[in-house]
């Protein structure tokens, strides 16, 4: 949860680098808190159809920034631009290629985004 929470006290840092454990930890929280406002959605009966209901949609805005910086970081970490996140729109391929940046090991010492934020141990 320390992952999470850090995430969201950058909510809108673009700057510097996240580690694969800050950005995954991150996405995995999120999915939980989906799933368990798709549920409370679902038992109060605010989702129409197959949306989004009230409060899952109002989860994904507050969270649109900080996800959108946490995948800017972690691209950086693998000295990619965060306009890398762009390719994500192009269907089928896209995805795959930010899969593949997002699971690389960061690169190593000090790169044009800052330090490596593993530190010394990297």
């Amino acid at each position: 949860m320390s992952w999470y929470l850090a995430v969201l006290k950058k909510y809108a840092v673009f700057q510097g680098r996240a580690r694969r454990k800050e950005y995954w930890m991150f996405y995995l929280v999120n999915v939980l808190v989906v799933f368990g406002l798709v549920f409370l959605d679902m038992a109060a009966g605010t989702m129409k159809d197959e949306s989004f209901g009230i409060l899952t949609g109002l989860y994904v805005l507050l969270i649109l920034i900080p996800s959108i910086a946490v995948g800017v970081r972690r691209l950086h970490d693998t000295a990619r631009s965060g306009w890398w996140l762009l390719v994500g729109a192009v269907p089928l391929v896209g995805p795959i290629v930010l899969l593949v940046f997002n699971v690389q090991d960061s690169t190593p010492g000090t790169n044009e985004y800052g330090p490596n934020p593993k530190g010394a141990r990297a």
